[in-house]
């Protein structure tokens, strides 16, 4: 069940991601169903046997499609003549543009204006707040490191972006381990994520602290609150860019040491207290 809860979210947050994404300018036309991503058309005469699937673009329909329509991300435009045998099923398009304004299905939107980069932090911080729902007690560990130990944390992260494609490399020439590289990759990404989970736990509790002394937030509240001032400053220009190098740094970094044992890092282990001696009367021998 906790699986399936899981591949649910990530199809939701994939299926939200292409909602959102601007649909490509380029327009590919096909003759034969299959999966496709961007805007695809089906020319006047042209008959496709089987689904049509369109990720992330829209699907103009001119021709025949002898099977399902099936957009996600863009709209179903069947013109006049056209002949669609199966269902027409869309997400996104028109009943994206009036939910979130900065979708534009239909212009190219430059990733670094306002509205592109409020959308993208909006999906990264919905991201942080799935890995902390995931994994709690990793979030909590990291949020641990950050507050005992943020220097170390620093350090580990850029050691740990330093040794990305160094190790990416070794495995490259293994030639066996090739296929851990996509590893190192998704352990990397989510590592960061897990991070500024942690980090915005730790901004929210201090303003929460901050605000109401008296009181003590929830965690997801202190969450919520903490990734709302980290994106604010993440949009603030130049600053901006410096605050996501620091997230990235200190929260891969933060994830990092949640995985290593507090000797690692320096924290005295307290040793355990020695055993008294065995002593008494000798046993007598049978």
């Amino acid at each position: 069940m906790k699986l399936r809860a899981v591949a649910t979210t990530a199809f939701a947050l994939l299926a939200f991601v292409f909602a959102c994404a601007p649909a490509s300018a380029e327009v590919l036309s096909v003759d034969h169903g299959g999966n496709y991503v961007g805007s695809v058309i089906v020319e006047p005469g042209q008959v496709v046997h089987g689904d049509l699937n369109v990720m992330g673009g829209d699907a103009t329909i001119e021709g025949e499609v002898d099977g399902d329509v099936n957009v996600v991300g863009g709209n179903i435009y069947q013109r006049p003549g056209s002949v669609i045998t199966g269902e027409k099923n869309s997400l996104g398009g028109d009943v994206t543009d009036m939910v979130v304004p900065w979708s534009a299905q239909h212009s190219y939107r430059n990733p670094f204006d306002y509205d592109g980069k409020l959308m993208w932090k909006i999906v990264w911080d919905v991201v942080a707040v799935f890995f902390f729902l995931v994994f709690p007690l990793r979030t909590r560990m990291a949020l641990t490191r950050l507050e005992q130990h943020p220097g170390m944390c620093a350090v580990a992260g850029l050691l740990g972006w330093v040794a990305v494609i160094p190790l990416a490399i070794v495995l490259l020439c293994t030639i066996l381990l090739i296929p851990f590289i996509a590893v190192e990759a998704v352990a990397v990404v989510a590592a960061v994520f897990l991070g500024k989970a942690a980090l915005a736990l730790l901004v929210g509790r201090r303003l929460c602290e901050v605000v109401s002394p008296k009181t003590t937030p929830s965690p997801f509240a202190a969450l919520v609150v903490g990734l709302v001032m980290i994106t604010a400053a993440e949009l603030v220009p130049v600053i901006g860019a410096v605050v996501s190098v620091f997230v990235a740094l200190i929260g891969l970094g933060a994830a990092i040491l949640a995985f290593t044992g507090d000797s690692v890092i320096g924290v005295p282990v307290v040793p355990s207290a020695p055993r008294p001696p065995l002593s008494g009367p000798p046993m007598p021998i049978s």
